[in-house]
C-alpha cells in the first residue's frame, strides 16, 4: 500500500473539501485527484493502493439530484433508485475497489466520504461495509 492519498471528486480540489469537511485528516499530507471510474481504475492498477480514498458520489452530470429532492432525503432516495445511469458513480468506485480488494487479497486503505449527495455516500458507505462484513466472515 502507497503512502499517498487519493481524492474521487469531478468538480471539487482538497481544497474545496477540506472547507466543508472539517475533517484534518483532509489537510493532512498530499492528495492524487481523479475524476471518473475510469481515472480511479487506472490510478490504482498504475500506483497500487493508497493509504486513504475519500469518495464522491456523483462523478457526472447525470448523477446530480435535482434541487426539489434536496431536502427531503426519502424523496431523493426514491429519484436516485429510479434513475439509470450511463456514466459510473463514486459507488460503482467503491464497488470496484472492493472486488479488487477481495480477489487480491489485500486490505481495504482507509476510506473516507466527502460526497454532498446523502443517499449516494450512504451507498458508498453500505458498500464498504459490506466489504468488512465479507471479511470477517471468511
Amino acid at each position: 500500500m502507497k503512502n499517498n492519498k487519493l481524492l474521487l471528486d469531478d468538480i471539487r480540489d482538497i481544497e474545496m473539501v477540506i472547507s466543508y469537511k472539517k475533517d484534518p485528516e483532509y489537510s493532512q499530507g498530499e492528495w492524487d485527484l481523479v475524476k471518473n471510474y475510469s481515472e480511479f481504475v487506472d490510478y490504482i492498477l498504475t500506483n497500487g493502493l493508497p493509504q486513504l480514498i475519500s469518495f464522491d458520489h456523483d462523478l457526472a452530470d447525470e448523477h446530480y439530484t435535482p434541487s426539489e429532492y434536496w431536502d427531503d432525503y426519502d424523496l431523493s432516495k426514491e429519484y436516485q433508485d429510479g434513475k439509470s445511469y450511463r456514466e459510473k458513480t463514486g459507488n460503482d468506485c467503491a464497488k470496484w475497489l472492493v472486488e479488487y480488494c477481495l480477489d487480491n487479497k489485500h486490505p481495504l486503505p482507509k476510506c473516507l466520504v466527502h460526497s454532498m449527495n446523502p443517499v449516494g455516500a450512504d451507498y458508498i458507505k453500505k458498500t464498504l461495509s459490506d466489504y468488512y462484513n465479507t471479511v470477517t466472515q471468511l
